[in-house]
């Protein structure tokens, strides 16, 4: 998974942005829905208690948090740590009020109790229902949804992240040291033949005996010398007579 880190910004865009959008709510419904008369008591707007703090302040600024790095990620681990994190908050806005009953016994921390009586063409019954299905377990259900749809988009291997990952991985350079003398050389890149130079490319020599001209041998170019004390058998010797 490390070879192909990186994937598509927009992997995560719709699921992060409902994410952002579902957080909010989650985070602000409780101190907004009394303007609408559709809320938990107390009965007033933007009115701070330990109930709402814990229960939907904190889930929805984690399903706000996991829905920005899913949306704005650029890496795989990033996405799947605020996918897992917004559907933390999701889970917490289904079980936290059960588990906030059991924990704390003196009921200090409360969602409060959802308004009832009828509300327009809404029976008492069925707006309870919505209140608690809106407020809580309805916003995490959504959550935990596009959390999870987040995480499986991470999860997948495509062929655009391979090709994104090759694209970006540096070239590799090989060092190749020399066996004798122990320096470190590096293999030499093909380049186009010269055609300029002492020696042309095509291994012949630059200069060519002109017609007539007798090309120089290499034994007129370097004289070799013999010794004094040899001498060819046909030379005379030094009394007039053959060499032996």
């Amino acid at each position: 998974m490390a070879v192909v880190a990186r994937i598509p910004r927009t992997r995560g865009g719709v699921t992060g942005v409902l994410l952002i959008l579902l957080g909010a709510w989650g985070g602000l419904a409780p101190f907004v829905g009394p303007y609408f008369r559709f809320a938990y008591t107390p009965d007033k707007a933007w009115a701070y208690t330990s109930g709402r703090l814990w229960l939907s302040i904190v889930p929805g600024a984690a399903a706000l948090v996991g829905g920005l790095l899913v949306a704005s990620t650029a890496h795989r681990a990033v996405g799947c740590f605020g996918g897992l994190l917004a559907a933390l908050g999701g889970a917490w806005f289904i079980m936290g009020g059960p588990v906030i009953a059991l924990a704390v016994t003196n009921g200090s921390i409360s969602p409060g109790t959802p308004l009832a009586g009828p509300l327009g063409s809404l029976s008492s019954a069925s707006r309870v229902f919505l209140e608690g299905l809106g407020f809580f377990t309805g916003t995490g259900v959504l959550i935990l949804f596009c959390a999870a749809l987040a995480l499986g988009r991470f999860s997948v291997v495509g062929t655009r992240d391979v090709a994104l990952a090759e694209a970006a991985e540096p070239a590799e350079v090989y060092s190749v040291p020399d066996p004798v003398t122990q320096d470190v050389t590096f293999p030499s890149v093909p380049s186009t033949p010269s055609t300029t130079g002492q020696f042309a490319a095509t291994g012949g020599s630059q200069y060519s005996p002109a017609a007539g001209e007798e090309s120089t041998t290499a034994a007129e170019q370097f004289p070799t010398t013999t010794s004094p004390f040899l001498r060819p058998p046909d030379s005379p010797g030094p009394l007039g007579g053959t060499g032996s």
